[in-house]
């Protein structure tokens, strides 16, 4: 099934010099409670659209945050049309099919199991890099695409946050399904479909209450 993988819109803005770079006093109190303390997953969806604008600004925060060797093995399909979405609910568990049908857009998040084939261009101040990860055969590479993609998945949900979306991620789905149905392409056979995110602005009853996190002190030592 072709399916483009790319996204409408501009490139992203140039980054800023490093002599501009300085020490800065963080965010403030709402910008983290957007972003950490009030942020929900939702489970249901108004009828508001998403423009394609808003998620290539979603994708320009995005790509920034850091991974191992500026690999960026992460790949979307965002899937908002009626036949897209015809397509990928009944590769969705049951449970999760009313929330997808609701959401205005549904984007699967991949894995690229060739990322090495880009570094050359990406991490061009270490030659042979592309040649290291070929030897080191396709355990490796699988794992270094899949902890880099997901770490690639938590700066996705932190942007969606950061543009006003309300996410909601799923792993209940058919990933092999998904993989075949909407990154199988004629140029593209070594992309793996990692996690579903439905992107929107709350419905109805969107919210279940808060469930707790564990204590500072059963997560964080000091050495």
């Amino acid at each position: 099934m072709t399916t483009h993988l790319s996204s409408p819109g501009s490139g992203p803005p140039s980054p800023v010099p490093l002599e501009g770079l300085q020490d800065h006093d963080g965010l403030d109190a709402a910008g983290r409670r957007l972003l950490f303390q009030d942020a929900r997953t939702v489970r249901t969806f108004s009828g508001r659209p998403v423009p394609d604008e808003l998620l290539v600004d979603l994708w320009n925060l995005a790509q920034w945050p850091p991974t191992a060797l500026n690999s960026q093995p992460l790949r979307i399909v965002h899937v908002r049309s009626p036949g897209g979405k015809q397509r990928l609910l009944p590769l969705v568990d049951e449970g999760n099919r009313e929330k997808t049908r609701q959401a205005p857009v549904t984007s699967v998040l991949a894995a690229d199991l060739r990322f090495h084939d880009r570094l050359p261009e990406l991490f061009p101040v270490h030659e042979g890099l592309r040649e290291v990860f070929e030897a080191r055969g396709r355990p490796h590479r699988d794992d270094h695409a899949r902890f880099n993609t997901a770490l690639q998945i938590g700066y996705f949900l932190l942007a969606a946050r950061a543009v006003g979306l309300s996410a909601g991620p799923m792993a209940g789905f058919d990933s092999a399904a998904v993989t075949r149905e909407f990154l199988v392409t004629d140029h593209t056979d070594h992309v793996s479909a990692l996690l579903l995110v439905n992107l929107g602005y709350p419905g109805a009853e969107a919210y279940r209450p808060r469930l707790p996190r564990l204590p500072v002190g059963e997560v964080v030592g000091w050495a």
